[in-house]
């Protein structure tokens, strides 16, 4: 009888297995439905605020994209040098370069690994907007969410300037609309001078866009205000790598002469890219100084008026965020020797703006 129970017991269990082994073959013998190809593709671009009377658009640079694919599960969207990839069909954009240019805007919309592509272009309008201003209409101290200081003796930036920067109210502060950075005639901490260097590193820092002040340069041989960008990454790559835009230099011993140079590896101490024009009454009137900046150009004027064009490239410096200085040096390299029968003289500014 247990010789009988056992042999039934293996029929049973050989009957199971088999069983099994014809369900999984039966599912092997299942295929995927396969991977279709999106077959067509069509892009439809509106540009917000387009009317008539403004066919580029409002100003805003924002665009709507819409993509239809009949069987795409994903999209790829390259534009202004920009990738961005994503699963739904409609997509956003803003444009921030000022003006009224024409881009280029490839699409591509896949299935697994199966895609399709397509491109066109788009005419688009940015208004001039500003992303960072200081008025200096409270008196008192400079913002300190805006701005901090380098401190110490000017022989510690390289230039073996003469002064000792604070930011004592004797040497920064804002007074009826203006900020005043005044360079004193004074033993200060081993120094003979003092003045005030500000900056808005770790505070604000921006790629492309147009930088101005409306300022009046002080007076006095040895004198050398400036308005000017550095790398962001100046403490990573140190200088000249993280590049120098030197929107505004002016020196006392050679008034009214307006400097803008640019300095990267190679181009240092005394950098060829460099161009000067004359502001008559620069330490009297105010005028306004500005570059403006993108991947081509770094243009610079005062009072709207042109006078360099620096070529900017992909192997420059100048393609990476950067932050403001204001300061007034005295003597140096460049600033030169010091008016024995100066005393003080001061910087004034009426803002600082920057554009997109």
């Amino acid at each position: 009888m247990k010789i009988i129970n056992l042999a039934n017991r293996a029929a049973v269990f050989t009957l199971i297995l088999l069983f099994v082994f014809q369900s999984c073959s039966s599912n092997n013998d299942t295929t995927d439905s396969p991977v279709v190809a999106p077959d067509k593709i069509s892009v439809q671009v509106d540009v917000i605020g387009k009317t008539a009377e403004m066919p580029n658009g409002d100003g805003s640079g924002k665009i709507n994209l819409k993509i239809e694919a009949p069987n795409a599960k994903s999209y790829k969207v390259v534009v202004n040098n920009e990738t961005k990839e994503f699963t739904t069909s409609n997509f956003s954009y803003e444009f921030t370069q000022p003006g009224t240019k024409t881009y280029t805007i490839d699409v591509t919309a896949f299935n697994g690994i199966k895609y399709i592509n397509t491109s066109t272009t788009v005419n688009v309008f940015v208004a001039r907007k500003i992303i960072w201003a200081d008025e200096f209409n409270t008196d008192g101290a400079p913002d300190s969410s805006k701005w901090g200081y380098d401190l110490g003796t000017g022989n510690g930036w390289g230039n073996n300037e003469l002064e000792y920067y604070t930011d004592r109210s004797e040497n920064v502060k804002i007074e009826n609309g203006l900020l005043k950075i005044t360079a004193i005639k004074e033993n200060y901490q081993g120094s003979q001078y003092t003045s005030t260097r500000m900056l808005t590193k770790g505070k604000f820092s921006f790629k492309y866009g147009r930088a101005e002040v409306r300022a009046k340069l002080p007076a006095g041989g040895g004198t050398w205000p400036a308005f000017w960008l550095l790398g962001d990454n100046i403490g990573t790559v140190g200088w000249p790598a993280c590049g120098e835009i030197d929107i505004l230099e002016s020196v006392g011993n050679n008034p009214n002469v307006i400097h803008s140079s640019l300095h990267s590896p190679g181009r240092s101490g005394n950098t060829p890219d460099t161009k000067t024009t004359t502001v008559p009454n620069s330490t009297t009137e105010f005028h306004i100084y500005a570059a403006e900046w993108d991947a081509e150009n770094i243009k610079f004027y005062v009072d709207d008026n042109l006078f360099y064009t620096y070529k900017n490239s992909s192997t420059t410096p100048f393609n990476a965020k950067f932050f403001v200085i204001l300061n007034l040096a005295m003597g140096g390299n460049f600033g030169g020797a010091v008016d024995p029968n100066f005393k003080s003289a001061t910087y004034e500014i009426d803002y600082v703006r920057v554009y997109n």
